[in-house]
């Protein structure tokens, strides 16, 4: 390693420290070099520094990094959420784009995809972006924004220009609460404004959840049950007229 790649590597590892996470454009104009330049030192530097969606972090936040509230969900429930993914990938067809939610349950989803599938995935949150592009036969675009700890996940109206230009045949929504009469909740308001983009967007919208969130009422509403095409569970799909 140069003296300048090393000097540039120091000043990235201490920008990391900082803010956790930073876009790979202002990256470049902090360290005053081309963005090639900085993806080009992330290259040979992996071990320390990684690279997802045009946002780097460090290499030990994917893994150690993760807030409580995401770990301790992702422990809950963790058989339905899977089974219900495995019935969700059914309705996933090759060549098409899709919008893939946040939460602890769809990176079961991300793990499914078909490897002789060519996908286009959309998503805005860290752990999924994370599994997505292990997958070779996948493009990722990931929505940027601010980043919340508590859920892995970004915000910022800024990219619903991205999603305007993007055709998603099929969105693959999350919720942490299901009720027949006050609609799919979900913990986080800045998450329910990018469902409910997202949804208008879609040709088709699938909320998948296992059993457990039936039920619940949390504070951030963003669609009725109606609005789904099918909700998807460990148990198979639901219509939603059938709650």
């Amino acid at each position: 390693m140069t003296a300048r790649k090393a000097e540039r590597t120091a000043r990235l590892m201490h920008l990391l420290s900082e803010r956790r996470v930073i876009h790979l454009s202002e990256a470049a104009s902090l360290l005053g070099v081309s963005e090639m330049t900085v993806r080009r030192d992330i290259a040979t530097n992996q071990d320390q520094i990684a690279y997802l969606g045009g946002h780097i972090l460090a290499a030990a936040g994917i893994d150690a990094d993760i807030p409580y509230e995401l770990a301790t969900a992702a422990d809950s429930h963790a058989a339905a959420k899977r089974a219900a993914c495995l019935n969700a990938v059914r309705r996933i067809r090759p060549d098409e784009t899709i919008f893939i939610d946040c939460g602890t349950t769809l990176v079961h989803l991300v793990d499914l995809l078909p490897d002789n599938y060519q996908i286009t995935a959309i998503c805005y949150a860290m752990n999924v972006a994370e599994r997505l592009t292990r997958k070779a036969n996948v493009t990722t675009i990931m929505l940027g924004g601010v980043y919340h700890p508590a859920s892995a996940s970004f915000s910022g109206t800024h990219d619903f220009d991205i999603l305007s230009t993007v055709g998603i045949n099929a969105a693959f929504l999350s919720a942490a609460g299901i009720d027949a009469e006050r609609g799919a909740t979900c913990e986080h308001f800045h998450e329910a404004v990018v469902k409910q983009k997202v949804m208008g967007l879609a040709r088709e919208n699938f909320l998948v959840a296992d059993s457990s969130k039936f039920g619940k009422l949390k504070r951030a509403y963003f669609a009725p049950v109606g609005a789904f095409d099918a909700i998807i569970t460990e148990h198979g799909e639901v219509a939603p007229d059938a709650l």
